[in-house]
C-alpha cells in the first residue's frame, strides 16, 4: 500500500538532521532540487529505483527510510543484559542483538519479542533451574508436540550467551555452565518468551 511508503515528513526530517538543503540532497541522487520539494509537500513520491540512493544520502538503511523509523544504537558498550530476541514468524529464524535493532526476515520487520516473567506464567512456562557443581540444569514442564513446544533455551550473563535450539518430541530441558548466568529465557512457539532472572 502506499500508505506505507516514504512520506514526505520523514524525507524532510532526515535531510535537515543532515543539515542539507533541498537542492544538496538532488544533487546527490541525480533529481531536481523541486522533485525532492515536491516529496516533502506530498505532492509525489520518489520512484522506487531512487530509494536506494535516497537512503545512501541520508545516512541510513532502506528498511529504515521505509520504515519511517531511525533506528539508533544508544547501547554503545554492549550491555549482554540489554539482550533481544527477534523471532521470525514465517521461518522461525532467531536473531540476538544486544540493545535495540531494526531487524528484517522474511521481508517482515520483526519487533523484539517482550520477555514474560515466569514466576507469573503458568506451569507449563514456569523455567526451573538447578544448579548441579559447575552447570545449570534448566527444565520446563512443557509439551513438545509438533504443534507447540519450547523452541529455544538461553541463558545470558555479563560476559556472553549460551543458546540452545529446541526440537519438537524432545525433552525441554537443557544444561548450561554456571559462568556468572543472570538471566535464562525459554521462548514458546506458542506464547512468546519467557525470562527468569537467576
Amino acid at each position: 500500500m502506499i500508505d506505507n511508503y516514504i512520506t514526505g515528513s520523514v524525507i524532510k526530517s532526515l535531510r535537515e538532521k543532515k543539515k542539507l538543503t533541498q537542492e544538496e540532497l538532488a544533487e546527490k541522487i541525480f533529481v531536481t532540487g523541486k522533485a525532492v520539494s515536491k516529496w516533502e509537500t506530498g505532492q509525489g513520491f520518489p520512484d522506487i529505483s531512487l530509494v536506494e540512493p535516497l537512503a545512501k544520502a541520508l545516512d541510513i538503511s532502506v528498511i529504515e527510510l521505509l520504515s519511517g523509523e531511525c533506528v539508533s544504537n544508544q547501547n554503545k558498550v554492549g550491555n549482554m543484559y540489554k539482550s533481544r530476541f527477534y523471532v521470525c514468524p514465517v521461518c522461525g529464524n532467531v536473531i540476538h542483538t544486544i540493545g535495540e535493532a531494526l531487524i528484517s526476515c522474511c521481508g517482515i520487520t520483526l519487533p523484539p519479542v517482550e520477555a514474560e516473567e515466569t514466576e507469573e506464567a503458568d506451569e507449563n512456562h514456569k523455567i526451573r533451574v538447578e544448579q548441579i557443581e559447575d552447570e545449570l540444569y534448566v527444565s520446563l514442564n512443557h509439551p513438545m508436540t509438533k504443534e507447540h513446544y519450547i523452541s529455544f533455551v538461553a541463558a545470558v550473563s555479563d560476559q556472553g550467551i549460551q543458546f540452545i535450539k529446541l526440537y519438537p518430541e524432545q525433552a525441554a530441558e537443557v544444561r548450561f555452565k554456571r559462568a556468572r548466568v543472570k538471566y535464562i529465557y525459554a521462548y514458546c512457539n506458542h506464547h512468546g518468551l519467557f525470562v527468569k532472572k537467576f
